[in-house]
């Protein structure tokens, strides 16, 4: 063989190699394996006091299919994720899992996923295979990050119990549906345009000293898996009088 078609298919075939790595470098849809547990002290739902904070509406959300995530949880960006999660013993084990919603941090024996009891069950393919699971009480997994979806709601902002009107503001987001983090919040006065940046203050609780005044439009930076940033503002404005406890629908859902 002649050294020069030698050198083109050695070059062809070192690129192919190297375009598989990227590929599965970077491949968004892939499973990663791991381990699962079950919040064994509760009930089929998940926990009101997450780390998310969400409350007791973090118990139900998705149905109460949630969990607790340790590594996942990435200081609170991860909260309100959704991720399909299977476990992997094909005996007892179905084919899709069970897709879940992070709202809460923690861990157990090395897993990434601490379950509620509901979702836990949800990977069986019957219920006396779920009963066998749970009798394990630890399993090995495959998850991957998925879309989440909640037909007919847009996002929606839970203002905390502990604000106080005018000076301190803070609130939790719910219902963020698509695949991307929202990584940066602001709140701007709607006459002026004058724009303050919110802290995370743990999980998906936004807060802030001295709000800004009159009524409010909140802008809202997701980011999505490839580093692509978009801000968006909801066409539903906080209302001048806001009031701790009061739910707020923002008019606009991101599915992306």
């Amino acid at each position: 063989m002649a050294p020069s078609l030698r050198f083109l298919l050695f070059l062809s075939a070192t690129l192919f190699f190297m375009q598989t790595l990227a590929e599965a470098a970077t491949c968004s849809d892939c499973f990663t394996h791991s381990r699962a547990a079950y919040y064994p002290n509760s009930d089929e739902n998940g926990t009101d006091t997450g780390r998310c904070g969400y409350g007791s509406f973090g118990a139900t959300l998705n149905g109460g299919d949630v969990a607790a995530a340790s590594n996942l949880y990435r200081d609170g960006v991860g909260c309100g994720a959704c991720y399909q999660v299977r476990c992997t013993n094909s005996y007892y084990c179905t084919d899709n899992g069970v897709t879940i919603v992070i709202t809460d941090q923690g861990s157990s024996d090395n897993t990434d996923f601490i379950l509620s009891r509901r979702a836990f069950r949800r990977m069986a393919q019957t219920t006396d295979a779920a009963a066998s699971l749970l009798a394990l009480g630890v399993v090995d997994i495959e998850y991957r990050r998925v879309s989440c979806s909640y037909p007919y709601k847009n996002i929606t902002i839970k203002i905390d119990q502990n604000s106080n009107y005018p000076y301190y503001l803070g609130f939790v987001i719910w219902y963020q549906q698509g695949r991307s983090d929202i990584t940066a919040v602001q709140l701007c006065e709607t006459q002026n345009f004058v724009c303050k940046l919110l802290d995370r203050t743990y999980g998906a609780v936004w807060t802030t000293t001295s709000p800004p005044s009159g009524p409010l439009s909140l802008r809202m930076l997701f980011s999505d898996e490839n580093g692509d940033e978009t801000w968006v503002v909801p066409v539903n404005n906080i209302p001048n009088d806001w009031k701790a406890g009061e739910t707020y629908d923002t008019g606009v859902q991101v599915n992306s």
